[in-house]
């Protein structure tokens, strides 16, 4: 059974995660809005700046949007746009690949510089040790949304 103490410290720590998600959430629509486009597009953008290329039903997936006209209309946004492009898989050449434009997914990528700086300030005040904790706890944290995201999509 947790002290009263370890019980406070986790309800504190809910809501500043709790917060710390709406403030992401808040962060990504207005670096979306700056780049003229939503937060689904962003987001594709974002997972493949982190994952690499991928098929449009993968984006589809993951962003929870249909494999037809949905992710069709977000990669045809960003490829006009100049962010993407599609390219035939070598191996398959039914298959369409997506990927990033670096040039201009750079230029997206500025808006995220603010964060970037604040990020760098606060964890320079933290040991290698504490650093560790919290790359830790961060991946075991991303290792699980994956599942959970899934697991609220079937909610009725």
């Amino acid at each position: 059974m947790p002290t009263p103490e370890r019980a406070r410290m986790v309800r504190e720590l809910q809501v500043a995660v709790q917060r710390s998600t709406m403030f992401t959430v808040l962060l990504h629509h207005t670096t979306a809005s700056k780049a003229g486009m939503n937060v689904t597009d962003s987001q594709c953008i974002n997972a493949l700046t982190l994952d690499g290329p991928q098929t449009p039903g993968q984006l589809a997936q993951l962003m929870g949007i249909t494999t037809g006209g949905a992710i069709t209309a977000v990669i045809d946004r960003l490829e006009k746009a100049g962010y993407v492009k599609r390219t035939r898989d070598a191996g398959d050449r039914r298959r369409v690949i997506v990927e990033l434009v670096p040039e201009n997914a750079a230029r997206f990528g500025e808006y995220f510089g603010p964060i970037g700086q604040v990020f760098e300030e606060r964890i320079s005040g933290y040991t290698d040790e504490q650093v560790g904790f919290i790359l830790d706890w961060m991946r075991s944290s991303n290792e699980a949304m994956p599942q959970v995201i899934e697991e609220i999509r079937r909610l009725p």
